[in-house]
Protein backbone atom coordinates (compact mmCIF):
# COMPACT_ATOMS: atom_id res chain seq x y z
CA UNK A 1 0.00 0.00 0.00
CA UNK A 2 1.14 3.20 -0.84
CA UNK A 3 0.45 6.94 -0.33
CA UNK A 4 -2.66 5.76 -2.16
CA UNK A 5 -4.47 4.36 -0.22
CA UNK A 6 -5.05 7.37 2.06
CA UNK A 7 -5.84 9.36 -0.92
CA UNK A 8 -8.51 6.22 -1.57
CA UNK A 9 -10.12 6.30 1.65
CA UNK A 10 -10.13 10.06 1.41
CA UNK A 11 -12.02 9.61 -1.75
CA UNK A 12 -14.73 7.13 -0.28
CA UNK A 13 -15.37 8.99 2.35
CA UNK A 14 -15.99 11.92 0.61
CA UNK A 15 -18.13 10.31 -1.71
CA UNK A 16 -20.50 8.92 0.49
CA UNK A 17 -21.06 12.84 1.96
CA UNK A 18 -21.02 14.57 -1.69
CA UNK A 19 -24.04 12.65 -2.46
CA UNK A 20 -25.83 15.43 -0.19
CA UNK A 21 -25.51 18.74 -2.02
CA UNK A 22 -26.47 21.41 0.32
CA UNK A 23 -23.19 22.05 2.49
CA UNK A 24 -25.66 22.85 5.76
CA UNK A 25 -27.62 19.52 5.16
CA UNK A 26 -24.09 17.88 4.65
CA UNK A 27 -22.42 19.57 7.81
CA UNK A 28 -25.52 18.18 9.68
CA UNK A 29 -25.22 14.26 8.33
CA UNK A 30 -21.47 14.75 9.73
CA UNK A 31 -23.22 16.01 12.88
CA UNK A 32 -25.07 12.60 13.13
CA UNK A 33 -22.27 10.54 12.15
CA UNK A 34 -20.62 11.83 14.99
CA UNK A 35 -23.89 11.07 17.60
CA UNK A 36 -23.83 7.48 16.37
CA UNK A 37 -19.89 6.71 17.05
CA UNK A 38 -19.30 5.25 20.56
CA UNK A 39 -17.96 8.07 22.94
CA UNK A 40 -14.08 8.03 24.33
CA UNK A 41 -13.71 5.75 27.21
CA UNK A 42 -13.80 8.36 30.69
CA UNK A 43 -10.51 7.29 31.30
CA UNK A 44 -8.89 8.08 28.22
CA UNK A 45 -10.11 11.83 28.09
CA UNK A 46 -7.30 12.67 30.28
CA UNK A 47 -4.65 15.63 29.55
CA UNK A 48 -2.09 13.43 28.12
CA UNK A 49 -4.73 12.60 25.41
CA UNK A 50 -6.13 16.30 24.98
CA UNK A 51 -5.49 17.70 21.84
CA UNK A 52 -3.77 20.88 22.81
CA UNK A 53 -5.13 24.16 20.49
CA UNK A 54 -8.46 23.44 20.76
CA UNK A 55 -10.97 25.95 22.06
CA UNK A 56 -13.09 23.14 22.48
CA UNK A 57 -11.93 19.84 24.24
CA UNK A 58 -10.92 17.58 22.10
CA UNK A 59 -9.16 14.24 23.44
CA UNK A 60 -7.34 11.65 20.36
CA UNK A 61 -5.88 8.65 21.17
CA UNK A 62 -3.80 6.48 18.36
CA UNK A 63 -1.90 3.38 18.96
CA UNK A 64 -0.33 0.89 16.76
CA UNK A 65 -1.65 -2.49 16.35
CA UNK A 66 0.22 -4.41 13.42
CA UNK A 67 1.96 -1.64 11.76
CA UNK A 68 -1.08 0.25 11.45
CA UNK A 69 -2.59 3.29 13.12
CA UNK A 70 -5.57 3.39 14.60
CA UNK A 71 -7.30 6.07 16.25
CA UNK A 72 -10.05 7.20 18.49
CA UNK A 73 -11.90 10.82 19.41
CA UNK A 74 -13.82 12.50 21.21
CA UNK A 75 -15.20 15.94 22.11
CA UNK A 76 -17.06 17.80 23.94
CA UNK A 77 -18.99 19.78 21.15
CA UNK A 78 -20.78 17.31 18.77
CA UNK A 79 -19.71 19.75 15.76
CA UNK A 80 -16.15 19.34 16.33
CA UNK A 81 -16.63 15.64 16.95
CA UNK A 82 -18.24 15.10 13.63
CA UNK A 83 -15.76 16.73 11.36
CA UNK A 84 -12.48 15.80 13.93
CA UNK A 85 -13.85 12.35 13.21
CA UNK A 86 -13.79 12.72 9.35
CA UNK A 87 -9.75 13.19 9.77
CA UNK A 88 -9.50 10.36 11.81
CA UNK A 89 -11.61 8.23 8.94
CA UNK A 90 -9.07 9.42 6.52
CA UNK A 91 -6.12 8.20 8.62
CA UNK A 92 -7.69 5.33 10.65
CA UNK A 93 -6.14 1.97 9.67
CA UNK A 94 -2.93 3.26 7.97
CA UNK A 95 0.98 2.95 7.68
CA UNK A 96 2.66 6.05 9.81
CA UNK A 97 4.41 6.27 6.45
CA UNK A 98 1.17 6.91 4.66
CA UNK A 99 -0.05 9.20 6.97
CA UNK A 100 3.03 11.28 6.79
CA UNK A 101 3.00 11.04 3.15
CA UNK A 102 -0.85 12.30 2.68
CA UNK A 103 -2.32 15.61 4.03
CA UNK A 104 -5.73 14.99 3.84
CA UNK A 105 -8.07 17.70 2.35
CA UNK A 106 -11.63 16.40 3.48
CA UNK A 107 -13.21 19.24 4.74
CA UNK A 108 -12.29 21.49 1.34
CA UNK A 109 -13.36 18.96 -0.55
CA UNK A 110 -16.84 18.99 1.23
CA UNK A 111 -17.00 22.23 1.45
CA UNK A 112 -16.60 22.31 5.15
CA UNK A 113 -14.09 24.37 5.84
CA UNK A 114 -15.19 27.19 4.62
CA UNK A 115 -18.31 27.22 7.01
CA UNK A 116 -16.09 27.33 9.92
CA UNK A 117 -14.66 29.63 12.10
CA UNK A 118 -11.18 30.60 11.92
CA UNK A 119 -10.92 29.65 15.33
CA UNK A 120 -12.79 25.80 14.53
CA UNK A 121 -10.35 25.53 11.67
CA UNK A 122 -7.19 25.87 13.50
CA UNK A 123 -8.41 23.40 16.35
CA UNK A 124 -9.04 21.16 13.38
CA UNK A 125 -5.71 22.06 12.21
CA UNK A 126 -4.48 21.07 15.22
CA UNK A 127 -5.78 17.58 15.58
CA UNK A 128 -4.14 16.73 12.17
CA UNK A 129 -1.30 17.75 13.53
CA UNK A 130 -1.58 15.88 16.77
CA UNK A 131 -2.46 12.67 14.32
CA UNK A 132 0.29 13.08 12.23
CA UNK A 133 3.03 13.77 15.62
CA UNK A 134 1.98 9.94 16.07
CA UNK A 135 2.84 8.79 12.93
CA UNK A 136 5.72 10.20 12.85
CA UNK A 137 6.78 8.70 16.64
CA UNK A 138 9.20 5.56 16.80
CA UNK A 139 7.08 2.63 16.79
CA UNK A 140 6.33 1.73 20.66
CA UNK A 141 6.04 5.42 21.84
Amino acid sequence: MGPSSALAQEQTLVSRLALIENPQERLAAVVDRARKRPPLAPELRTDAHRVQGCVSQVWLVGRLEQGRCRFELDAESVLVRGLALLLCDVYDGLAPSEILAHSTEVLEALQLRSQLSPTRQNGLDQVRRAIQAFAAQPAGA
